[in-house]
C-alpha cells in the first residue's frame, strides 16, 4: 500500500515540524511505503489531499491538527465526487486539540496515534456538510460545527500563544465571557419536522463528541450512526455561562435546564435578528452569518483508527 503524509509544520505550537524525523523512523520500522510533504498555506493540505486521491494512494495521513485535517477531507471528498473513492484517511496525532482524533477513535498521541496507523484497523465515519456563511457551496466536515459562543471562545483561543489545547479554550471561554457576546436569536429546524425558535447562546452540531481539546459537547455521539447529535445550550447570565463550563468538560451538560440535546440527520439554523459566527472543525465558516443547512453524509469515509 501507498501512504501519502500531510505534515503541518507549525501545528502544535511547531510539534508537526519536530516530530518530522520520529514520524519517519516509525513508518519506516513499519515497513510502511509513503511519502511525506509539508504544507506551506492555508488550504494547501486540501490541494494535497485531492492530489493524492486523484493519483490513488492507498491512504492520506494527515499529522496535523483538526483545522488542517478539515482541509484534508475536504480535498479528499472533492476527488470522491469525482469517482477517486479509493483512499482511506487517518490521522497522526499533533495538534493542539485533537478533536477529530478524539470522536472516531484514533488516539490523541503521537506515539500511539502511529502504532494504531501501522495495524491498520479500519471503520467508515459520516461526514457532515454545512452551507451558508462564506461557504455557499459547501465545506465537508468531519467533527463538529460551532455556532454562537463556541465559534467566539475558539476565535480567542487562537490568540493565546503560551499555551495549547484546553486550557488555551478555558482562557477563551474566560475572555468571551467578560468581552462578548451578545447571542442571536435563532430558529432551528431538525429534519424538516422539529422547531426551535430561542437566543441561543451555543449551537453544536456533532459528528464527534469534543470541540476545544476537552469540552464534551456530545458525549454519547457516534461518527457512524448516520445521525447529528447536537447540545443547543439558551442564552444565560455570565455567571451562569461560568457554572456550566464544568459540566461541558465532564459531559454532564444535559441536566442543566439551559440545554437541549437532539438528534437529526438534517439541520436548518437561521438567524432571527442579529448574525452569528460559526466554524467547522474549528476553522470560520463566517463571522457574520445569518443561515446554515447541515446535513450528514453517513458512512462516507474509511478512517484507520485503534
Amino acid at each position: 500500500m501507498k501512504y501519502f503524509i500531510i505534515v503541518n509544520p507549525i501545528s502544535g505550537r511547531g510539534l508537526g515540524e519536530r516530530s518530522i524525523p520520529q514520524i519517519e523512523s516509525s513508518l519506516r520500522a513499519s515497513g510502511l511505503d509513503f511519502v511525506l510533504v509539508k504544507t506551506e498555506r492555508v488550504w494547501h493540505a486540501a490541494e494535497l489531499a485531492e492530489g493524492a486521491a486523484r493519483d490513488g494512494y492507498d491512504v492520506i495521513v494527515c499529522a496535523s491538527g483538526d483545522g488542517t485535517i478539515n482541509e484534508a477531507i475536504n480535498g479528499i471528498m472533492k476527488a470522491r465526487k469525482d469517482g477517486h473513492t479509493k483512499s482511506a484517511f487517518s490521522v497522526i496525532s499533533i495538534g493542539t486539540g485533537n478533536d477529530f482524533a478524539g470522536g472516531t477513535g484514533i488516539p490523541t498521541n503521537l506515539k500511539d496515534s502511529l502504532k494504531s496507523l501501522a495495524a491498520n484497523k479500519r471503520k467508515k465515519i459520516d461526514i457532515g456538510i454545512v452551507k451558508g456563511g462564506d461557504y455557499p457551496e459547501g465545506r465537508y466536515f468531519g467533527n463538529g460545527i460551532g455556532i454562537g459562543f463556541d465559534a467566539a471562545v475558539g476565535n480567542e483561543a487562537i490568540k493565546v500563544r503560551w499555551t495549547r489545547g484546553l486550557l488555551a479554550y478555558l482562557i477563551g471561554v474566560t475572555k468571551t465571557v467578560f468581552l462578548y457576546y451578545n447571542p442571536a436569536q435563532v430558529e432551528i429546524i431538525l429534519d424538516d419536522k422539529e422547531v426551535i425558535k430561542q437566543v441561543s447562546l451555543m449551537i453544536s452540531i456533532m459528528n464527534g463528541r469534543r470541540m476545544g481539546g476537552g469540552f464534551q459537547m456530545a458525549p454519547e455521539s457516534q461518527p457512524d450512526d448516520g445521525l447529528f447529535d447536537l447540545c443547543i445550550a439558551e442564552t444565560a447570565s455570565k455567571a451562569r455561562i461560568l457554572a456550566m463550563i464544568p459540566h461541558f468538560i465532564r459531559g454532564t451538560q444535559a441536566t442543566l435546564p439551559e440545554i437541549q440535546m437532539k438528534r437529526a440527520h438534517k439541520v436548518s439554523v437561521t438567524s432571527l435578528d442579529r448574525t452569528f459566527p460559526a466554524h467547522a472543525d474549528g476553522e470560520f465558516i463566517c463571522l457574520n452569518g445569518s443561515h446554515l443547512t447541515l446535513e450528514l453524509l453517513p458512512h462516507e469515509l474509511e478512517i484507520i483508527c485503534a
